[in-house]
Order: C-alpha cells, then sequence, then structure tokens
C-alpha cells in the first residue's frame, strides 16, 4: 500500500518553486537592509574599527556573520569586507577570520545548490553566465580546474561558488577546496587593510596596485580559459 504522506513529484515541484521564491525574497530583503549598509560600513575603516572596538569578543563572531552573508548573498562584494578585516582586526587575525567565514559560506552554498539545483543559482547569475562554465562538468579534471580557479586571484568566486553545487564534485573535496585555494585572494586585501590601520599608506598602495593587477591577470586567464573551453567544445 503507497503511503499517503509521502510527496508526488507535482507537490515536490511546488515545493522546491515555493523554497526558491522565498529565498529570492530574503534575499532582496537582505541584500536591501543589510548588504548595502554592510558596503558602506565596511568602505569607511575608522568607522569599523569603532564598532569592533564596542562589541569586545563578540567582535569576531558578528564579522563572521556578515562574511557568510557577503558569500550566500552573492550580489554583496566581498573586498571592501576582506580590507576592513585586515585594518579592524590586523593581518593574521583579519585573514583567518575572512577564510573562516567564506569557508562556512561557501560550503552553506554548495549544500543549498546541491539541494534547489540551477534554481538556486539563477536566482543571482543569469543562464548565460552558467553555460561559460560548462567545462566544469568534465569529471575527469573537475577537482584541478575547480582549485585552479579558485586559487587564482580576480576569478568571480561568488559565480564559481554556486556553479560548483551543480558539478559532480564530492562535498569532501569541495570542503578541502574551500579551506584552502581562496588564501592568495584574501590575504593581499587583509594586508593591505591592516597596512592603511598601521598608516604605512606608502606599502598599503604598493599592495593594492600589485593586487589589482595580479587580479586583472587572473581574470584575464580566466577569460581566456572560459573562451578557449566554449570553442572546444563547440
Amino acid at each position: 500500500m503507497s503511503d499517503h504522506r509521502s510527496f508526488t513529484e507535482k507537490q515536490k515541484k511546488w515545493i522546491a518553486g515555493i523554497g526558491i521564491f522565498l529565498f529570492l525574497l530574503l534575499s532582496a530583503l537582505v541584500f536591501f537592509f543589510a548588504g548595502k549598509p554592510l558596503i558602506q560600513f565596511a568602505q569607511e575603516p575608522e568607522r569599523f574599527r569603532a564598532w569592533v572596538d564596542e562589541q569586545g569578543v563578540l567582535a569576531p563572531i558578528a564579522f563572521l556573520g556578515m562574511l557568510i552573508l557577503q558569500i550566500v548573498v552573492a550580489a554583496i562584494p566581498g573586498e571592501p569586507l576582506e580590507i576592513a578585516a585586515g585594518y579592524a582586526f590586523g593581518a593574521l587575525e583579519g585573514t583567518l577570520l575572512c577564510m573562516f567565514g567564506a569557508f562556512i559560506g561557501r560550503v552553506a552554498v554548495f549544500l543549498l545548490v546541491r539541494r534547489f539545483g540551477t534554481k538556486a543559482v539563477e536566482v543571482f547569475f543569469p543562464l548565460e553566465k552558467l553555460n561559460t562554465l560548462s567545462f566544469l562538468q568534465n569529471r575527469r579534471k573537475l577537482t584541478a580546474w575547480v582549485f585552479f580557479l579558485f586559487f587564482l586571484p580576480g576569478t568571480p568566486k561568488d559565480l564559481l561558488c554556486y556553479v560548483v553545487g551543480l558539478t559532480d564534485l564530492p562535498l569532501k573535496t569541495w570542503l578541502i577546496v574551500s579551506a584552502i585555494a581562496p588564501f592568495p585572494s584574501i590575504v593581499t586585501s587583509t594586508i593591505g587593510g591592516d597596512a592603511l590601520g598601521m598608516g604605512n599608506y606608502t606599502f598599503a598602495l604598493l599592495v593594492f596596485v600589485a593586487t589589482m593587477v595580479i587580479s586583472c591577470g587572473g581574470l584575464l586567464v580566466y577569460r581566456a580559459i572560459c573562451q578557449a573551453r566554449e570553442r572546444s567544445e563547440s
């Protein structure tokens, strides 16, 4: 006898659709009420440092919440937060906080996409963006590609984070990639922020210029890879 408590396929689709709609609505509300003020807050280093001092021992926990929010709501840029982390917490603690917060956020996104599929990705990114990364469906080189793209500064890591959930990459592998690969992109921002906080403006400028050059180079490499893979698959 069939179990009347089980959902039909149509009911499952309705539930998934409602879930995506609620997630989209929540994301829009979070970005409007928290995302924009958060970006402005992080772009005012003195104000941010004063806020950290006011929070005391709770400051790292509150900042981790900001970082996780930034990863999940992909419309919020991460660089201002990373620079602010270096400014307010110092290079070492700021880097560790950013790495840990980004790790938790990316694992959450991975599990979210695994649950809801392409619909979860399309909340933040158009379908054309997904098509440019279709080569990640190649299981043979999937791990190497994912690690390389996350290790390379300048790549759109928010997009990649969502797209990886659509691939066959095992969760265990994603945990390792998320914990290690983003380090170069994060540490340059936190070191620059720390230099600003110490009043070493010349060094901060050098760090940010070097970071911009490396990131632009990484972005060009990323685009060349996407275009080359797209041509090879056509």
